[in-house]
């Protein structure tokens, strides 16, 4: 089959050349790029692939002069990440031929394409562009057309909610980074992926997303914007959220784990976090008990993770609760207390996050850094709120994954697979949420809603129906699935 690739740039060129070491037979059509062939010389193409700018008119006025030249049977495929596909093949005559074909860049390495059904796509044009995607040795995820497909819109809270954290002066953009890949195992943390991609670019596909269904979850972030208009877009000119060279700060080295010399520490709660602190920190030579197996005795801390209404009291020490959900001020208005955040599933060694308000002691904020420290894991100490940094963005991409769920956006399977093949993430949005749980998810979902009344907290219906079905399941200790 020849394929045909109209565009040279980037993309196009990425494309051809992942197409060529597949074995396919391919031709590539650019008029302003010398060695390219002419429009015409497309005509026996089965499968023709625009890779040409974000520009809704350029690719409707290049696919309806395609359409002039292959046969009536040929495919048209688009791979606009921005654009919906049905937009751009309503100036299409015969649009059922009309896909979408998303490649991702670097197109040699990324393993994922987005196959896009827009309202009139044909079942056959649809399997031949799966094949073709499949013959290049990449792995095909279905998404109905609509803003952003599966994968960037699912990453939409990455970004936005980072710059919202920021906006709010609850961490800098260096700490948000840090926590981003060393408490949750993000490959890239939010500020540095925008230095990577333009800030320019990202501005303008924020404003595409917000144009298209004014959904409050997506408004456009003032910083980025602000930034975009002083000609600051990141790599390519030397200078975004961070300045080029050097790019964002090295990592401060991580703390040894060790040094709890048998001192006890108390951690109460039954929860996930409560039983990795329990043999983690029985590891570092803590004397690490729970609430009753302290019996009263005077600890170095006491860490909350929710405790249990038949614990005894919980006293003797300073403290410090899990904020996962809550944040510290609601839990502990006008007390001494600090505050945590581990971001399930706990990782090995990285940062842990700790937050205070104005009358935590300073006994309580010493005690916890050094507990910590012993587990190997640095402090990095942000604002006070819902989640703090890592949950509360996890649980955003959790909820907004949620709200494609149900649109019927892609499957589940679809929906994980493309946010790690085509972002590198972890873990897929809904495998996450099955790791934190549902419940855990929704209640930081709802803690955000309870703290800013803005309808971009508010939680997606298939994230509600997932928790009342767990709480079902709960009683047989069943695995949730989506």
């Amino acid at each position: 089959m020849l394929l045909g690739i109209a565009g040279a740039g980037t993309m196009g060129a990425g494309i051809a050349e992942a197409a060529r070491a597949a074995g396919l037979e391919v031709r590539v059509h650019d008029p302003h790029v010398p060695g390219t062939v002419a429009l015409a010389e497309l005509a026996g193409c089965a499968l023709v692939i625009e890779a040409v700018p974000e520009d809704l008119e350029l690719k409707r006025e290049l696919l309806r002069a395609l359409a002039g030249v292959v046969a009536e049977d040929a495919v048209l495929a688009t791979n606009t990440s921005s654009l919906t596909v049905g937009a751009i093949a309503a100036a299409v005559p015969r649009p059922e031929r009309v896909v979408g074909l998303h490649f991702f860049n670097p197109v040699a390495r990324m393993r994922l394409v987005e196959l896009v059904a827009g309202v009139a796509s044909s079942p056959e044009a649809l399997a031949r562009a799966r094949a073709v995607a499949e013959a290049m040795g990449k792995q095909v995820v279905e998404a109905r057309d609509g803003p952003g497909f599966v994968v960037n819109r699912c990453n939409r809270p990455f970004g936005l909610e980072a710059m919202r954290i920021v906006q709010e002066r609850l961490a800098t953009p260096e700490q948000v980074d840090r926590i981003c890949r060393l408490a949750c195992g993000f490959r890239m943390g939010p500020f540095e992926l925008m230095d990577l991609v333009g800030i320019d670019v990202g501005v303008a596909i924020a404003a595409s997303f917000y144009a298209q269904t004014h959904e409050p979850r997506w408004r456009p972030s003032p910083l980025a914007a602000q930034l975009a208009a002083s000609g600051r877009h990141g790599r390519k000119t030397g200078r975004g959220w961070y300045a080029y060279p050097p790019g964002r700060p090295e990592d401060p080295p991580m703390p040894a784990p060790g040094g709890g010399d048998g001192r006890l520490a108390v951690v109460a709660g039954e929860t996930a976090v409560a039983a990795w602190l329990l043999d983690t920190a029985e590891a570092a030579g803590w004397d690490a008990r729970t609430p009753w197996e302290a019996a009263g005795e005077v600890p170095f801390l006491i860490l909350d993770c929710g405790p249990g209404e038949d614990d005894p009291p919980l006293q003797g020490g300073p403290q410090v609760l899990l904020c996962d959900a809550a944040p510290l001020s609601a839990q502990d208005p006008g007390g001494v207390a600090a505050g945590f955040a581990l971001p399930l599933p706990v990782r090995d060694g990285g940062l842990v996050e700790l937050t205070r308000t104005p009358t935590t002691a300073p006994a309580a904020a010493a005690a916890a850094e050094a507990f910590f420290a012993t587990l190997g894991r640095r402090a990095e100490w942000v604002g006070d709120g819902p989640g703090l940094v890592g949950g509360r963005i996890v649980a955003q991409l959790v909820n907004e994954a949620c709200f494609a769920l149900g649109e019927g956006v892609g499957s589940a399977a679809d929906i994980d697979l493309g946010m790690e093949l085509g972002l590198n993430h972890p873990r897929g949005p809904l495998a996450w949420g099955d790791a934190v749980g549902p419940g855990a998810v929704l209640d930081t979902v709802l803690a955000l809603w309870e703290e800013y009344r803005e309808e971009r907290y508010r939680p997606a219906p298939a994230l509600v129906r997932a928790v009342r079905a767990e709480s079902d399941l709960a009683r047989e200790r069943l695995p949730f699935s989506w």
